[in-house]
């Protein structure tokens, strides 16, 4: 016997729609149904653009308008003109609206918690829930440049470095690599790009320059979860975009044949393989691309 993909599928809706409480008329037992409450969330973890979050929960207008109204209603939320456009509408939480935010979200936590408790291997479930999120909001990811020293960035490179660690047969020492902290990926010479899936990181690319026309490609990353959506094409996109604002026009990268997937990549998407230049003890391959 074989079930069918659908069926597996709408099992799996079914099951999350009862689990996280998609149907209660009072979501968490704070008296709202989930809606209302995703709208607050929102609000609270600093949307204030109208548009901007209906566009995030995927609501009409009319729908949008009555949640928000209700909201108002509640004395939890005001809205006001944006500042530097009358048309746009801004919403901000009141005391009591970072009351129920604040509720809202410990009672998340713990719901969360529960989950996690109620199955023997925590980090499997957790890589299949990012595995699922990934993928259904792939259209929600966000690429942003950033200091390669933030938290977001430092997160990505560690995991970068572990990832190298684990698939380089002499393993990786970072104080080996040139530039470990990346401080170089910097503008005006050069940037740092994170994507971002619902606030969380899954994937890196640094474009490390020198203030003339010949800069570097590093620290390409995507996170396990989010591999086969396309992040890795993105991501170098953008940075060859950011490459030719600088006014860069020959874009070099190393890489490791332990890495086959990265080799992929850069041939079909129009790098060119070149003689070694560098004395970075790891990479064995080397690339070229004129923008």
């Amino acid at each position: 016997m074989s079930i069918d993909p659908i069926s597996r599928v709408r099992r799996f809706n079914r099951t999350v729609t009862s689990e996280v409480g998609a149907l209660d008329t009072s979501f968490l037992g704070r008296g709202r149904p989930l809606g209302t409450a995703r709208v607050l969330n929102a609000i609270g973890h600093g949307q204030s653009d109208v548009a901007a979050i209906r566009e995030y929960l995927g609501l009409d207008s009319g729908l949008m308008s009555r949640l928000l109204r209700g909201l108002e209603d509640e004395g939890l939320i005001e809205t006001v003109s944006h500042p530097e456009d009358a048309r746009r509408r801004v919403a901000r939480l009141t005391r009591a609206g970072r009351f129920e935010f604040q509720a809202y979200e410990a009672l998340s936590n713990t719901q969360a918690e529960a989950f996690l408790a109620r199955h023997s291997r925590p980090e499997e479930l957790l890589r299949a829930m990012d595995l699922v999120a990934s993928a259904l909001g792939r259209s929600h990811i966000v690429l942003e440049e950033t200091d390669p020293r933030r938290d977001d960035a430092r997160y990505c490179l560690g995991e970068y470095y572990a990832e190298l660690a684990r698939r380089f047969e002499q393993g990786f020492d970072v104080s080996l690599s040139r530039d470990p902290e990346a401080v170089d990926m910097i503008r005006p010479r050069g940037a740092f790009l994170v994507a971002t899936s619902d606030g969380l990181p899954i994937g890196c690319v640094g474009l490390k320059g020198t203030g003339g026309e010949v800069a570097e490609i590093k620290r390409l990353w995507v996170a396990p979860s989010a591999r086969g959506l396309g992040l890795a094409r993105r991501l170098m996109k953008a940075a060859e975009d950011i490459a030719r604002d600088l006014s860069i026009t020959r874009l070099r990268l190393d890489t490791n044949s332990a890495l086959p997937e990265a080799q992929q990549l850069y041939r079909s998407t129009g790098w060119k393989e070149i003689e070694r230049f560098n004395d970075d003890p790891y990479p064995d391959t080397f690339f070229e691309k004129l923008l």
